[in-house]
């Protein structure tokens, strides 16, 4: 069983990891238009409760033929992601306000004034700010352009958005799976992917691009190694491993050196709670 995000669920890729008679996981994109994603976020259902923080839905697509779309729902995230929504539609009117209010000022004055090139002048800077907006990667999603230029909310947008609160959209060819087990699979990509992060900003690396297929694969074994020993060290102490790294963080090695010979190293963290030792000799 092969699990892959939304970067790698094209269908070339998908058929790629079936030639030798394996199953995958996918995550897919739920805003690329496809009509396969849009039936299946819009068939009626009920979800199953998988954990407090999880409901699952089983959905069949009669233009995927052989294979099970799951809609996956978090309610704690649909809090957020509404929060998250009202704060940017909020800064997009206050701007949107902001900039009409300036326009029409400057407008006035320059009537006032007769000065049309200094009117001509702010108001190419009022298109700028709204450029801003609708390139931004974030907000120009709430937006819609006027046949005159000018940018409004684009409340079907947001009526879209809110439709699609805490969800996400997986797709699976084995048919023995339960739409729980597909749910608990993928999210197991996801601790492998926090993981990555982890790694990469507590030891704090540069990206790393390879371009020989043998760098490529040492890398991949590498940090596969790492995970795994996380996983490990998860399994062997009943701890999470931002707990163990944080107890981790705290220790040091001295090696001190007596009258005849250097000691062996000695490793001490401070004194912390849950219960791990808090200090050792190598």
């Amino acid at each position: 069983m092969t699990v892959v995000d939304r970067g790698f669920s094209s269908d070339a890729n998908l058929a790629y990891l079936t030639r030798a008679g394996g199953h995958w996981i996918a995550g897919e994109r739920m805003r690329d238009g496809s009509p396969d994603a849009l039936e299946a976020l819009s068939r009626q259902g009920r979800y199953q409760a998988v954990r407090d923080n999880l409901r699952v839905k089983d959905v069949r697509v009669d233009g995927s033929p052989g294979k099970r779309w799951i809609v996956c729902h978090n309610p704690g995230e649909a809090e957020r992601d509404e929060a998250q929504r009202d704060a940017a539609v909020a800064r997009l009117e206050a701007e949107l306000d902001a900039i009409a209010k300036a326009r029409a000022r400057d407008a006035a004055k320059a009537k006032k004034t007769g000065k049309k090139r200094s009117s001509k002048v702010t108001d190419d800077a009022h298109r700028k700010a709204e450029c801003a907006l609708r390139d931004h990667k974030t907000l120009s999603r709430y937006l819609r352009q006027t046949t005159t230029g000018r940018l409004l909310i684009d409340r079907a947008a947001i009526r879209a958005e809110e439709r699609l609160d805490g969800k996400f959209l997986l797709r699976t060819s084995d048919p023995t799976l339960s739409a729980e087990d597909v749910a608990l699979g993928y999210k197991q990509l996801l601790e492998v992917e926090r993981g990555w992060r982890d790694m990469k900003s507590t030891l704090d690396l540069r990206p790393v691009y390879h371009h020989l297929e043998r760098r490529i694969l040492a890398h991949v074994l590498l940090c596969w190694l790492a995970l795994l020993l996380i996983r490990l060290a998860e399994t062997a102490t009943g701890d999470t491993w931002r707990n163990l790294r944080h107890e981790l963080d705290r220790m040091y090695v001295g090696l001190f050196a007596g009258p005849r010979r250097p000691g062996p190293p000695t490793h001490r963290n401070h004194p912390g709670p849950g219960g791990h030792p808090q200090g050792s000799r190598g």
